[in-house]
């Protein structure tokens, strides 16, 4: 149930997997428009399929929910949700931020806030919920320690409620509690995706949130230097590991010798994808060089680049050394106050707080291209005269 009262205008739901978010979510909705409160509500998923698969048509998303009498009427080429007392839904995409500039809401669901990556689609949503005396949002997410969940939750206006996977245990297949609780009970993960904790900085880690959150600079990135694109490719840069991303981090060196990292680009992408993702980059940024580590890919990963784009500076780089003791020399950086982050680099900043002096915990691709990246901004030639970059 919602929380009491008309002194809050959001409401936070951290739970954990299978505790019912989505249901709460689609519940809310519904008893919001059959009760007249809300006209014009905003969907919003991590991408357009979440919220078309999982809070519209899921087993737990507002068709399957509503009574024959009062379900809405779904549109998906207009992604637009009508209910019979004329009570209107769009769903949106947080991948595709502008589609929420210019609509306007008395009501906002927004589903899996955690898996949102750009950290713009959250601003532009809030600036849309502007109709009627009182709008309200509902957010449902396992949670992750971001700075926007830490803000939600320290903020007066906004109600949580908490749960884990096992307060719902009576609806969930036996099977699935064994195995979570055979392979998660106890661990950093379980504690996050099953018991809904916000577990913070790993012991340990080279970079902590409260670090990263300092070194963030909002403003355009202005003159540069030099500017760099680095890739760690997935194993043997042929996809064959279907578990690892391909890391793209794009950075760049300022006039008075800071490193700002300006993109992520990063992800499962096949050979060809990720090869014409960093050369888009590169043009796109107006960068100096291309760098990709070639320990597992060779031969390949150069070979690839080329023939894609023969133009763009290349450069191979090796590991000689584990990735530990590679970023420990770029964590040194950033204690100095030499690197800042550009918004919207969650999931990077993700896995740079899990790294630890003795190894990552999880997966590290993205971290590894960004220790590529910085290295060679390091230890490359530094122009004396900057130019203007373009975003």
């Amino acid at each position: 149930m919602p929380p009491p009262g008309l002194d809050w205008h959001g409401w936070l739901v951290l739970a954990g997997r299978g505790f019912g978010k989505t249901r709460a979510g689609a519940e809310w909705v519904r008893m919001e428009v059959e009760a007249g409160r809300a006209r014009r509500i905003a969907l919003v998923g991590a991408t357009a399929a979440d919220a078309r698969q999982v809070m519209i048509e899921g087993e737990s998303g507002l068709l399957a929910i509503s009574p024959p009498g009062s379900r809405p009427r779904w549109e998906p080429s207009k992604r637009l949700l009508t209910w019979p007392n004329g009570a209107v839904a769009a769903a949106f995409s947080a991948e595709r931020p502008g589609q929420m500039r210019g609509p306007q809401h008395d009501l906002a669901w927004a589903d899996e806030l955690c898996k949102w990556r750009d950290a713009d689609a959250w601003d532009q949503l809030l600036l849309g919920l502007r109709l009627g005396a009182a709008p309200r949002f509902l957010a449902t997410t396992t949670p992750k320690p971001s700075a926007l969940i830490k803000g939600l939750v320290s903020d007066p206006g906004v109600r949580v409620t908490r749960g884990s996977t096992f307060d719902n245990w009576a609806n969930l297949a036996p099977t699935f509690l064994a195995e979570v609780v055979r392979r998660y009970q106890g661990t950093r993960l379980g504690r996050q995706e099953l018991h809904a904790e916000l577990v913070d900085d790993v012991p340990g880690a080279l970079w902590s949130r409260d670090l990263l959150d300092r070194q963030r600079d909002a403003r355009l990135p202005g003159e540069m230097l030099r500017i760099v694109v680095g890739v760690d490719p997935a194993v043997g840069a042929t996809g064959e590991d279907e578990g690892a991303e391909t890391g793209i981090i794009v950075a760049g060196l300022r006039p008075d010798g800071g490193f700002l990292v300006l993109e992520d680009l990063s992800g499962r992408l096949p050979p060809t994808a990720w090869a014409r993702v960093a050369i888009d980059a590169f043009h796109r940024h107006q960068a100096d060089r291309l760098v990709a580590e070639v320990n597992q890919g060779g031969d390949l990963v150069e070979s690839l680049v080329r023939t894609l784009d023969p133009a763009v500076a290349y450069r191979a780089v090796r590991a000689a050394r584990g990735k530990a003791v590679r970023a420990e020399p770029i964590a040194a950086l950033y204690e100095q106050g030499r690197v800042f982050h550009r918004p919207g680099l969650g999931t990077l900043e993700d896995q740079m707080c899990r790294f630890t002096a003795m190894g990552p915990e999880g997966l590290c691709d993205r971290v590894d291209a960004l220790v590529w990246v910085l290295t060679d901004l390091m230890s490359g030639p530094r122009p004396i005269v900057p130019r203007l970059r373009r975003l």
